[in-house]
């Protein structure tokens, strides 16, 4: 039990069992009670201003984790600075889905063998697995920098995966000390800072953790499959507008090295046009394409 209290502050003082898949309920605790706070809207109410705290904090968060945290640190699908590197793996890491490092390791792993026993979330083992029990269990709780060894030598983002609550806590009270202040000097806009809590951190952030899931399990078993991959990946329209691009997930597992997901004009890809946008002002480079003869290459469907 201590243990899993202090690594509620230090993720490496806990040491995970790549066996054990029984939850720590004293280690997810803060989890639990981020859902259980966004019963608070009862009290704070809703505003025009609440909800767009609550867009921006879901998109801005959204395109770190789906641009960065995934194309970017675990498929390294194209090049940006340091600084840009810490900027978004900071964005990514206020979402509350832990360090850059530790997604970005198990994220690998689910590609060597996804869909099969050693998959870290494949439904086959349970939609609830799939979706987010696998995170919950002991067994994933450590990251496994032998699948990182490209990441592993920048320290900010060992700092960011190490004291993986920090963040979220220093957003929260972004969005706190926001709506306090919105109250003092614009009090017509009738917001305050537990409404901003509640709407910017908390109902955003859940929404942003069930969206995310959702790849790993929703899109493994709903949607149409382009590809004769090896694994159940879909493709899916309405989560691809969930996750700014995410749900071509078919189209992803069989290139994952490419920035863009939708691999056609009409598969809309958010998050790569957001990264295109940011090539044109020199923030990201070498953008890797879809080559021709890989989209064409195994289609077991027609197009819609």
């Amino acid at each position: 039990m201590k243990q899993s209290l202090l690594a509620w502050f230090d993720a490496s003082r806990y040491s995970s069992d790549g066996e054990d898949r029984q939850i720590d309920w004293m280690r997810i605790l803060p989890f639990i009670g981020l859902h259980l706070a966004c019963l608070g809207v009862i009290w704070v109410g809703v505003s025009a201003v609440a909800v767009a705290a609550f867009l921006v904090s879901y998109l801005l968060r959204m395109f770190a984790i789906t641009a960065f945290y995934h194309r970017y640190f675990a498929h390294r699908a194209f090049k940006t600075s340091r600084a840009v590197q810490f900027v978004f793996a900071l964005i990514g890491a206020s979402s509350t889905q832990r360090g850059p490092l530790w997604w970005a390791a198990h994220h690998r792993q689910h590609h060597r063998s996804a869909d099969q026993p050693e998959d870290p979330h494949t439904p086959q083992h349970g939609f609830f697995w799939s979706h987010m029990g696998w995170f919950l269990s002991r067994q994933h709780f450590a990251t496994d920098e032998k699948r990182i060894p490209d990441l592993v030598c920048y320290p900010e983002l060992r700092w960011l995966d190490r004291f993986a609550l920090a963040v979220p806590v220093a957003y929260a009270t972004f969005w706190f000390a926001l709506g306090v202040a919105l109250n003092q000097v614009a009090p017509g806009l009738e917001t305050s800072g537990w409404q901003l809590l509640v709407w910017g951190y908390f109902l955003s952030t859940v929404a942003l953790i069930h969206a995310t899931l959702t790849i790993n399990s929703l899109a493994h078993v709903w949607g149409k499959r382009r590809y004769a991959t090896r694994d159940d990946s879909r493709n899916n329209f309405w989560l691809a507008l969930l996750t700014l691009g995410e749900g071509w997930h078919n189209n992803h597992h069989h290139y994952p090295g490419s920035a863009r997901q939708g691999f056609y004009w009409w598969e809309i890809d958010l998050s790569y046009y957001v990264l295109k946008l940011m090539s044109w002002f020199g923030l990201v480079w070498d953008l890797k394409p879809v080559p021709d003869p890989i989209r064409r290459a195994r289609r077991i469907q027609p197009e819609a």
